[in-house]
This record gives C-alpha cells, sequence and structure tokens, in this order.
C-alpha cells in the first residue's frame, strides 16, 4: 500500500511539474506600466520628413545609400474608398528619389491605389540595389505586397504577392529582415487583420518573391487607425537570428515568432491587460530585450525578460 501511494505521489509530481511548466516560460517576461514622468511626448513619433504632395500624412522613407535614396507616396486619391486607414485617402503614384538627386514616378492605373503611407526600402537581395516594398490594392481584388526596383533608369515592379482577390481585403507589412537565415531579406505581414488575421513569410531572392511559412490567429492593425506600426523585430536569444513580435488577432497577446529548425515557431506568447494600439517598440537583444506597448485605454506598458 505504502509503495503504492509513493508511486502515485511521484505520478502527480511529475503531472504537475508538466502542466506548471508552460506557465514557468510565460513568467520570464514581466509586464510594468509606465508612469506619466516616464512617457514623452515623442516616444512613439515616426521617422521620415512629411512627404511632398503626398499624403495626408504620408512620410519619405530614406535609405543611406545604394541607387534608390528616398520613396513616397503622391497623387491622392479617393477612387478606392475602402477607407481602411481611416480615411478614403490613398495614393495614386510611387515616387523615388535616385542618388543622383533625379525623381522617378510609377503611376498607377485608376483600378488600383497603393493602400499605403509610407513605402519601405531596402536592398532585400544584398546585391547592392535598393528595392521599394510597398502595398498595393485592387479595387477589385483587394492588397498585394509588391515590390520596386531600378531597371534600365525606371522603376519596374520586381515582384509581387499577388493580390488577396476580394475587394476590401487589406495586408499590413510586419517587418523586414532575415528571419529564417537564409540569403536574402524575408518580408513578413499580416493578411486581413481585422477578421482572422493571418501572418505570412515571403522572401525575395534572385529576383524572385516566394512564401517559405505562414502562421494563423494575427492582427497588426486596429481597423480605421492610421497607425500601421504594431510589430517589431527583436532578437530575443542574442543569436543574431531575428523573431518578430506581433500582437495576436484579438491584440490582447504579444506573440513572438521565430523560425526554428522545424519551420516557423511560437517562441513566447505574451497576455496583456487590454488591446494593442501603438506602435511597438523594441530594443536591446537576449535576456535583455524590451518591449514598449501602447493599449487602446491609454496605458503604456513595459515588458522584459
Amino acid at each position: 500500500m505504502l509503495k503504492m501511494r509513493g508511486s502515485l505521489w511521484v505520478r502527480l509530481l511529475t503531472i504537475l511539474a508538466f502542466a506548471a511548466a508552460p506557465a514557468r516560460a510565460a513568467d520570464q517576461w514581466t509586464i510594468k506600466r509606465l508612469s506619466e514622468d516616464a512617457i514623452t511626448p515623442v516616444m512613439f513619433d515616426e521617422a521620415g520628413r512629411q512627404a511632398p504632395a503626398g499624403l495626408p500624412d504620408g512620410r519619405v522613407a530614406m535609405h543611406p545609400g545604394g541607387d534608390i535614396v528616398e520613396a513616397w507616396y503622391a497623387e491622392p486619391t479617393g477612387r478606392y474608398g475602402h477607407g481602411i486607414l481611416g480615411d478614403a485617402v490613398e495614393a495614386g503614384a510611387l515616387k523615388a528619389k535616385l542618388a543622383d538627386g533625379s525623381v522617378l514616378t510609377v503611376t498607377l492605373p485608376q483600378s488600383q491605389v497603393f493602400e499605403d503611407r509610407t513605402p519601405r526600402l531596402a536592398d532585400l537581395d544584398g546585391e547592392g540595389t535598393v528595392e521599394i516594398v510597398t502595398i498595393r490594392s485592387s479595387t477589385s481584388k483587394g492588397a498585394s505586397v509588391t515590390i520596386y526596383g531600378l531597371e534600365n533608369s525606371s522603376l519596374v515592379e520586381r515582384g509581387t504577392t499577388g493580390f488577396i482577390g476580394r475587394a476590401n481585403r487589406w495586408l499590413n507589412i510586419a517587418g523586414i529582415a532575415n528571419f529564417d537565415g537564409k540569403p536574402g531579406l524575408d518580408i513578413a505581414f499580416v493578411r486581413t487583420p481585422h477578421i482572422g488575421g493571418t501572418l505570412f513569410f515571403y522572401r525575395y531572392h534572385e529576383g524572385r518573391l516566394s512564401k517559405i511559412a505562414a502562421l494563423e490567429g494575427f492582427s497588426n492593425h486596429a481597423i480605421g487607425s492610421r497607425e500601421m506600426r504594431l510589430s517589431a523585430i527583436a532578437n530575443i536569444d542574442g543569436d543574431g537570428a531575428m523573431e518578430l513580435a506581433v500582437p495576436s488577432d484579438d491584440r490582447t497577446a504579444l506573440r513572438i515568432i521565430g523560425f526554428v529548425e522545424d519551420g516557423l515557431a511560437e517562441r513566447a506568447s505574451i497576455q496583456l491587460p487590454g488591446r494593442v494600439d501603438r506602435a511597438i517598440l523594441v530594443r536591446g537583444a537576449g535576456s535583455e530585450t524590451e518591449f514598449t506597448i501602447g493599449l487602446d485605454d491609454g496605458r503604456i506598458l513595459r515588458v522584459t525578460r
């Protein structure tokens, strides 16, 4: 009888330890509300100057070197009317300033707009030339990630994910980095962040854009908001490989996603006391990784390891 009790006790302890393991992992992250005196007026300010004659609050993207040094959206238009970013004004054209000071333009047909605020500049394939990453939407087929680059003194399309397939279906880019450790930078975005968002990772390599992974259950935008920065690139284990922090589909948890040997995995999920609706800021790496997160009730949180 005593032997049986001892055996049962060991089994019970094993079950309890297994059940407690996720809680211990989650406890590695600490959430603290920032005091009013720790919040500065410029904490969530966006980089880049106002786009010239562009969208009402569009910015100029800048790159420190390469053939394209600046890019911005122009020719505001109301021809789409989706209004996912809080108004019905989108861009009908993309402008790019070259290293020699000249400015090139891509003008979209009447059936398309750039449903975006600020383009992104990156040398996606490491070949020394700069690509422009945009959110281009069809008025009948929804949004796409579309890449432009310089070729023979003209801006040309370099790759696209293709439109989602229905009008009023949008996506929001979450980050551009080397997430999987293979050649070329990867583009992460959340497709339909308001209606069951899926996080996609695409690689741009040797002039080709291809899907490498996807995971469901994310949202990096609040419908009608002008804030598009509800995500952050981080290196939470200090190994040099980048992870991506993106809110859950209800925006009440911070999910940290990264690549492992078997593919894409959730590295952490941190429950928050409200919905994320401000830019997610990050600094530090490894055990010193620190996120600053704004909630829809005005609270600003500091999430640390």
